[in-house]
């Protein structure tokens, strides 16, 4: 089994929070998209200007997911 990769998006600012949840929603559109085996998305809220919106992908699909959505960085997922 392959490892899975969380690839994460940082937004910065006032509206961080709303920024990370709506990215969110395309982070999930592109996974029904690419048909994508896994089906892991998220967002945090570090504090009032920072935020993050994240999805998880197996290892082998890393790299075309990087090179398509460009996220800001990423590492190793543990459940």
């Amino acid at each position: 089994m392959s490892r899975k990769i969380k690839l994460i998006w940082d937004f910065r600012g006032p509206a961080s929070a709303k920024t990370a949840e709506h990215h969110e929603i395309h982070l999930k559109e592109y996974i029904i998209i690419e048909k994508l085996p896994l089906n892991i998305t998220g967002f945090n809220i570090i504090n009032d200007m920072h935020a993050t919106a994240f999805m998880v992908v197996e290892e082998p699909n890393m790299i075309k997911v990087r090179d398509a959505l460009k996220p800001h960085r990423g590492e190793v997922y543990s459940e």
